[in-house]
C-alpha cells in the first residue's frame, strides 16, 4: 500500500487540475440581411421578424437574455424608417440604447460605454432602422472591444447594412466584424427564403424569414454557419457560437492547464497499470503458474 501512494498522489492531482473551469465560453454572433427591427412593427409579416429578433438573441446569449444595449442613431430619418426601439419592444425587451454621443440624457454614449455590462448587442438597421454612418465608425473603432466581449462570453446581433442608396450608412458595412466585409446590397421582397438545418435549430422557419423585406446578402460565411438563404441561393444570415478573431471563426485550443491535467491523468494511470502487471507477474512466480 506504501508503494501506492504515490500513484494515489499523481491522481489526486490530476482530478484537482480537471476541475478546474476550462475557461469562458464564447458567446454568439448573429448576422442578417433582414431588417426585422422595422418589419416587427411594420410589413406583411410582423411575427416572422420578432421571431427573428427573439431567437437571434437566445442563440447568441445561449438562452441568457439578461440585458440588452441597442445601438442606433436617435434622429428619425422620416418615412420608410422606423425606429428599433419599437421593434424590439414589440420583440418583448426591454434595453438601454446608445449612440454617436449626440442624444444626451438617458442614451449612452457609444464610443465609451461599457459593452461586458450586457448580455447582447443589438446594432440596428441602416434601411428600416435608423443606424447611422456616425454610429458605424465607431463600432468599426471599438472592433477589438467587441471581438474581445464575444469571446468573453457576450453576445452580439447585427441587422441589414445596405448602404447607397437607401441606407443610412455608406461604407466600412459591417467593419466591426472585418472578416464579413464581403456584404452586397440586395434590396428584395422575401419571396421563397428558406432556413438551413442549422438555421432552423434556432427556432427559425421559413415561414419567419418570407412575407417582409431584406437589403443585403453575404457573399462569403467568415466560417459562420448560414442560417437562411434567398430564393437564388444567396446567404441572407449567418451565424456562430465559436471563437471567432479579425479573419473569422477560430479554433479553440485546450487551456494549458486542462492539457496538464490529461498528461498527469495518463501518467498516473500508466504507473498504476504497470504496478498492477507486476503485482500479477510476483503472485504468478510465486504460484509456479504463467500465461502466454
Amino acid at each position: 500500500m506504501r508503494k501506492l501512494r504515490p500513484i494515489v498522489m499523481l491522481l489526486s492531482a490530476a482530478a484537482l487540475v480537471l476541475l478546474v473551469p476550462r475557461g469562458v465560453r464564447a458567446g454568439g454572433v448573429f448576422v442578417t440581411g433582414h431588417d426585422p427591427d422595422f418589419h416587427a412593427v411594420q410589413g406583411g409579416n410582423p411575427s416572422g421578424a420578432q421571431h427573428i429578433i427573439q431567437d437571434s438573441l437566445n442563440y447568441v446569449t445561449n438562452n441568457q437574455v439578461n440585458s440588452i444595449l441597442l445601438v442606433t442613431d436617435r434622429v428619425n430619418p422620416g418615412a420608410g424608417y422606423s425606429d428599433p426601439e419599437l421593434g424590439l419592444t414589440a420583440s418583448g425587451y426591454t434595453f438601454d440604447v446608445a449612440d454617436n454621443g449626440a442624444a444626451g440624457g438617458a442614451v449612452l454614449d457609444l464610443s465609451t460605454v461599457n459593452f461586458s455590462s450586457y448580455s447582447a448587442v443589438v446594432v440596428a438597421s441602416d434601411f428600416g432602422g435608423w443606424l447611422r454612418q456616425s454610429e458605424l465608425d465607431i463600432l468599426n473603432s471599438r472592433k477589438t472591444d467587441l471581438l474581445n466581449y464575444v469571446n468573453g462570453g457576450g453576445g452580439l446581433v447585427a441587422f441589414a447594412e445596405s448602404g447607397p442608396p437607401s441606407g443610412l450608412a455608406s461604407t466600412g458595412l459591417f467593419g466591426f466584424l472585418p472578416f464579413l466585409a464581403t456584404s452586397a446590397t440586395l434590396n428584395q421582397t422575401e419571396v421563397g427564403n428558406q432556413v438551413t438545418p442549422f438555421g432552423a435549430t434556432l427556432g427559425l422557419t421559413d415561414a419567419d424569414v418570407d412575407g417582409n423585406a431584406s437589403h443585403n446578402i453575404f457573399t462569403s460565411t467568415g466560417g459562420l454557419n448560414v442560417v437562411d438563404r434567398d430564393s437564388n441561393g444567396e446567404i441572407l444570415s449567418l451565424a456562430t457560437r465559436e471563437t471567432i478573431s479579425v479573419t473569422g471563426v477560430s479554433a479553440v485550443p485546450e487551456p494549458p492547464m486542462f492539457q496538464m491535467g490529461g498528461l498527469l491523468l495518463m501518467s498516473g494511470l500508466g504507473l498504476l497499470r504497470r504496478r498492477r502487471i507486476r503485482f500479477g507477474s510476483d503472485a504468478q512466480a510465486q504460484s509456479g503458474t504463467h500465461t502466454s
